[in-house]
């Protein structure tokens, strides 16, 4: 984020308007929400997660109980059994 004089960029309208509420004080112009990345998609966690929890499905679906796979994964049994039954994408 840089300081940017108004003055150089809003039209005189506008900017006699914001000197009315805010005469000589900093105002912060947050960007628009659509630039915002969701969680986790830009430095690759979302995915990482997603590949996580399907493999925890694969091993329960292929014998493997519940308690052993929340000791590999570090996870409470509840946890496991949310991502099994697809409740939870996300940990």
């Amino acid at each position: 984020m840089k300081y940017i004089n108004a003055k150089s960029v809003l039209p005189s309208h506008l900017l006699k308007e914001l000197q009315e509420y805010v005469p000589g004080e900093l105002v912060y112009v947050p960007g628009k929400a659509a630039v915002r990345a969701a969680w986790g998609e830009v430095n690759g966690t979302r995915e990482k997660y997603a590949e996580r929890n399907e493999t925890i499905v694969y091993l329960y679906k292929n014998g493997s109980i519940v308690k052993e796979i929340a000791k590999k994964y570090h996870l409470s049994e509840c946890c496991i059994r949310k991502i099994i039954n697809g409740k939870r994408a996300m940990v």
